[in-house]
């Protein structure tokens, strides 16, 4: 065989079997040098061509406590409890990564042995389960499509928080202008329903986006859609053909949440509603209140208001949301309209002038009733008009299952 650097997988295979026939060569002869020669050039073309395999990450682990005389009581700290110790040494496991990095923090064994990537570094730990209501996204699905049990997901709830805030894109948002009410507020829990919401939008295909399409005519045709019993369905319907993604996800514990609104990473508006109050006085506010932000305030994805409009229909203390309430107020019952019939509908309780005004300007009664509340600051007035309990029935989410999205 003539002797030359190898560039090929032919020349390669050549030289193994060359080698071969020289394995024999007496020491000191012709043949044994060019044995030497021969390997050298095998093992340069094998550093570049032929990939060394990483050792089994389970092997390696054996391999260490072997070398460290450790038992698997011993293993304890870095694996867990004893059973999880059996199923992971017994391959019924996969390793966390939590237990790899106690594995190459504790025993040295290296991270790309253990992520089975050559070069590869354990990457920092992004999301702490103790941040946010984990049982809870558990039980209502978030992590879908894993079905394992509460303690399976527990083991594995770096793995699923970063698979399930992915959406984001590598951007976690930081949610601004949101209505804070007294009690205390998990602003984590807000960017999980976030999160949520985003990943039910991913799950719709609309046509893009024209905020041209939503003229006058266009949002007197929204608003009519109260008129109708299947209002709700209906505004999520037409929003949907506008291009813009009306998302119900139930609240979250300590959110005092209403509705939001921001942009998917691709650019898309998103209404978020929880239904949080199950009237249509509330419904149609919010709904109105949040297209505002969408069409006067969120120009990128940095942008999102969450609002809890029970206060900020009062208490609105920035411009933004003034200017949302302000939108929402005047798109379900024009000014004129209002300045015309004020004094006769807030004079005292008369049911049949809101229906009255309801039909001739064909929207539903509890949007009447409800600016009829809101002008007096009289939120018991009306209460038979106002639509309780007739938004969730009209949403599967809430039909399904009211606890899970």
């Amino acid at each position: 065989m003539k002797l030359k650097v190898l560039k090929t997988a032919a020349e390669y295979e050549a030289a193994l079997a060359h080698v071969e026939t020289l394995m024999d060569a007496e020491p000191g002869s012709p043949e044994e040098e060019e044995l030497e020669v021969c390997a050298l050039l095998i093992e340069v073309y094998e550093e570049v061509h032929v990939p060394i395999e990483l050792p089994d990450p389970i092997a390696a682990i054996k391999f260490r406590m072997e070398q460290a005389g450790l038992t698997r009581k011993d293993m304890i700290p870095y694996l867990g409890s004893q059973s999880k110790v059996s199923e992971v040494l017994n391959r019924k496991r996969p390793l966390s990564l939590a237990m790899m990095r106690a594995l190459h923090k504790g025993l040295g064994i290296p991270a790309e042995v253990l992520l089975q990537e050559p070069g590869q570094a354990l990457p920092e730990q992004q999301y702490n389960p103790r941040d946010y209501p984990f049982t809870e996204m558990y039980k209502r699905g978030y992590f879908a499509p894993f079905r394992g049990a509460l303690r399976e997901a527990k083991a594995q709830a770096e793995e699923l928080l970063n698979d399930f805030f992915s959406v984001f894109e590598g951007k976690l948002p930081q949610p601004v202008y949101c209505k804070r009410t007294e009690r205390p507020l998990d602003v984590n829990a807000l960017i999980v329903w976030q999160a949520q919401v985003l990943h039910c939008a991913r799950r719709e295909t609309l046509p893009a986006y024209d905020p041209e399409v939503l003229d006058a005519a266009a949002l007197r045709n929204l608003v009519r859609q109260s008129y109708f019993a299947s209002g709700p369905r209906n505004a999520r319907e037409l929003l949907n053909r506008w291009g813009i993604h009306l998302i119900v996800a139930p609240h979250l514990p300590h959110t005092y949440l209403d509705g939001a609104s921001f942009l998917s990473p691709q650019g898309q508006p998103i209404i978020g509603l929880t239904l949080r109050h199950d009237r249509l006085d509330n419904f149609w506010f919010t709904l109105l209140h949040e297209l505002g932000h969408i069409l006067l305030h969120i120009q990128d994805q940095q942008r999102a208001f969450f609002d809890d409009t029970e206060h900020l229909m009062t208490t609105a203390d920035t411009v933004e949301e003034q200017e949302a309430n302000a939108f929402a107020r005047d798109t379900l019952l024009s000014a004129q309209a209002w300045a015309q019939h004020a004094a006769a509908l807030t004079a005292g309780e008369h049911e049949q002038l809101v229906l009255e005004l309801a039909e001739e300007l064909q929207i539903s009664p509890a949007i009447v009733a409800g600016r009829i509340r809101y002008e007096t600051e009289d939120y018991r007035r009306f209460g038979a008009l106002v639509g309780h309990r007739q938004v969730r029935k009209q949403f599967s989410e809430y039909q399904v299952n009211p606890g899970r999205m």
